[in-house]
This record gives C-alpha cells, structure tokens and sequence, in this order.
C-alpha cells in the first residue's frame, strides 16, 4: 500500500489503534496491534478463545487502558481521556455484550428509554418515540411492556441492541452476538447487524468465532491469534487463504461438534 492508500485508511477510519499491547499479569493478551476501523463499514474480529478479541473491545471505550500504545475515536485519544471525556466517548458509542445485560426489574421500554434517561434532555414524548423507533427496527414493539424474564435468549439480545442503538451511536460494538443462539436467531441477529449498518450507516466491530455469521455480515475481517494479527482481508480473501493458522481455525469453527463445545466454554466464561 503506497502512501495514498495510508493517508485514505486514516480519514476514513472512525477507530484506530496504534501499537496496541496490554498484558495481565504474565500473560501477554494483546502484542503491539496495529488496525484501523474503517466508518460505515462492519469489521469482524475472528480469533480462538482468549485471543484477546474482548480485551480489544474494552480499549475503544476505554473500560481497559494500554500498557504501551494509543488508542483513538475520531480525533479523540481514548487511553488519556478522564471520566468526562471518557462519557462522551461511550455515547457515541453502543456496546453488546454477550450477556445481553438487561436490567431486570425493568420492562424493555424502561430497558431502551434507560441511556435516554440517563445521558439526555429529551421530552418524555420524544424518549417515548425514540424508543419505538428502535424496537421497531429490531421486531420487538410488541413485547414493549414484557419483563427480560418473559423473553427468550433471541429477544432479549434484540432489546439489548435496540437499547445499544436509541442514542444513535456511530459505532456499535458486537461481543460474540450470536452465542448461544440456534441458527434461526442467529440468522436474525446477523440481519439486524447489516440493516443496522445499511439504514443508520453505523461502523460495525464484531468479535466472534461464528464462522457462519463472519461470512454473513462482514466487509472486512480480521483474524488474531495470540494477540497479534495473522490475516486481515476480505471475506473472499479469507475463504481463499493458504495461511496455515486461517485454514486451521476455519475447518475447526466449522466443525459442528467443536463450534458447540467452543460456543458452551465461551458463554461460560
């Protein structure tokens, strides 16, 4: 890539790390990691268990802080904002996890109306319409006045991305959304992540080891391994590689019995 190709990646990335490494304790998770997010695109970040994919996550919103390196949100450094800066960050910014996290004791029209209560000034109509809104784009309006427990696994990880998504984020971060999922929802969810994409023109950073879902949605994707970069490229670059370590995790992740077994120990986790 000449030097046209380095000054394009970086105006046209919404989130960048640069020389990336975080270590706890004596194991080394993350090894000087270099990757640009490029806006309105979804990035898929593949790895084995443990390959430091959640840790990545928690830096761009800086729930984790760099031993050496830097990370940056637009022209903002994230690794040196304080508390304040750290928030305005986060609202820019919604976060899946892979529990789904919703709270509760609140019915999914408090869980979505939570971040608008909490982070803005709007009316009480407007928080109210908000709310439709996204529930709307995920399929949920119906279940608007239903608790979490009333819902199964697949409903609830809608509601949690519709509540990722009321304050109109830029970027949405995927932890392993469709674990624990059978293919069906997982199919939804996949189909929520590129109408997402495509209707608000989010920036999409998905960690998973669902080879399946990988295919589906991304534009780019990325594999890690002990914490550095094997491969990054398109999809059809990915399906052609003939580096060992691609080849190897792609045949193991589509492999029904291990993609299972991985899919059990990394919930429980």
């Amino acid at each position: 890539m000449g030097m046209d190709g380095d000054q394009h990646d970086r105006s046209d990335s919404i989130v960048r790390l640069i020389g990336l490494s975080r270590s706890f304790g004596q194991l080394e998770v993350l090894r000087d990691l270099n990757l640009a997010f490029g806006r309105g695109r979804t990035t898929v970040v593949l790895g084995p268990s443990g390959c430091g994919k959640s840790v990545m996550l928690k830096h761009i919103v800086g729930l984790l802080k760099p031993d050496e390196g830097e990370v940056w949100f637009e022209d903002d450094r994230v690794d040196t904002l304080n508390e304040a800066g750290l928030a305005t960050i986060r609202r820019q910014v919604g976060f899946l996890f892979q529990q789904g996290a919703l709270f509760d004791s609140m019915n999914v029209r408090e869980n979505v109306a939570f971040p608008l209560v909490e982070h803005t000034d709007l009316l009480p109509e407007t928080r109210q319409r908000r709310t439709l809104e996204v529930l709307d784009m995920v399929g949920m309006v119906e279940s608007i006045d239903r608790m979490p427990a009333e819902l199964s696994g697949g409903q609830r990880k809608r509601v949690a991305l519709a509540r990722a998504i009321v304050l109109r984020p830029k970027v949405i971060l995927y932890d392993e959304p469709t674990t624990g999922l059978d293919p069906l929802r997982a199919e939804t969810i996949n189909e929520l992540i590129v109408k997402l994409q495509r209707e608000m023109d989010i920036t999409s950073i998905v960690v998973t080891h669902d080879m399946t879902s990988a295919f589906r949605i991304a534009d780019v994707m990325v594999m890690l391994y002990d914490g550095a970069i094997v491969m990054q490229g398109t999809p059809d670059e990915f399906r052609a590689s003939s580096n060992p370590a691609v080849q190897e995790f792609l045949q193991v992740q589509s492999t029904p019995l291990t993609a299972h077994a991985g899919h059990r120990a990394e919930s429980g986790s």
